[in-house]
């Protein structure tokens, strides 16, 4: 009876243990994941811009796409990115594979950089493109924000297919890429609606907030 007793406490010891242990490793795991949000850029909007410059509004518009693109792609799953939209829509997956597309040509607008066609392929992991997407996203707007309305003026789209080259007046950036991306964002928005997993509901695009799901 007491080998009995003494084998029962010691699995159930063994039990407890294995529960500890799983709920302190998805613990760690969660507390990277938030750290990893935190670091990212437009989980709320910047401050206001000190001044209506040229630039300072470009980068306000670019502020207000990253602040939407950050809440469509939160907490975004699997399924999210590979639901089927029917018909001839292009799959969510491969809407995002085209946003970050869009925020290389409008990072590189802004440095002057030529946007090199075929262009490089997206990052494989779905962590790292909307990584990149968004820091995409701030760096334009950080440069824009500190350029004078006359470097804005000269800025260019450029396009470069081997050694063909073609460049555009930066008001295409606005009626193009910028445009563009914010309709794309809200088809992910919709998509994620209809997956099942909608965006947090605490989102204010107006005052660019988000508190709590």
């Amino acid at each position: 009876m007491l080998y009995r007793l003494i084998g029962i406490i010691g699995f159930t010891l063994i039990l407890t243990s294995c529960a500890t242990s799983q709920g302190a490793k998805e613990m760690v795991k969660n507390k990277a994941s938030e750290r990893t949000s935190e670091k990212l850029p437009y989980a709320a909007i910047p401050d206001y811009p000190e001044a209506y410059t040229t630039g300072a509004v470009l980068g306000r518009l670019i502020d207000a796409l990253g602040f939407r693109y950050y809440w469509a792609t939160e907490g975004l799953r699997e399924e999210d990115r590979s639901f089927d939209p029917g018909g001839d829509n292009r799959s969510p997956e491969n809407v995002l594979t085209h946003l970050y597309g869009l925020s290389s040509t409008i990072v590189n607008a802004s440095l002057g950089k030529p946007n090199i066609r075929p262009g490089v392929p997206a990052p494989e992991s779905w962590e790292e493109k909307r990584k990149q997407t968004l820091l995409n996203f701030k760096k334009a707007s950080d440069i824009l924000k500190a350029s004078s309305q006359e470097e804005v003026g000269a800025s260019k789209i450029i396009f470069q297919r081997g050694e063909n080259q073609s460049s555009f007046n930066y008001w295409h950036m606005i009626n193009g890429p910028i445009t563009d991306a914010i309709y794309h964002v809200g088809q992910i928005t919709s998509y994620r609606r209809s997956s099942g997993n909608p965006i947090n509901p605490t989102v204010n695009v107006f005052m660019g907030t988000a508190g709590e799901r």
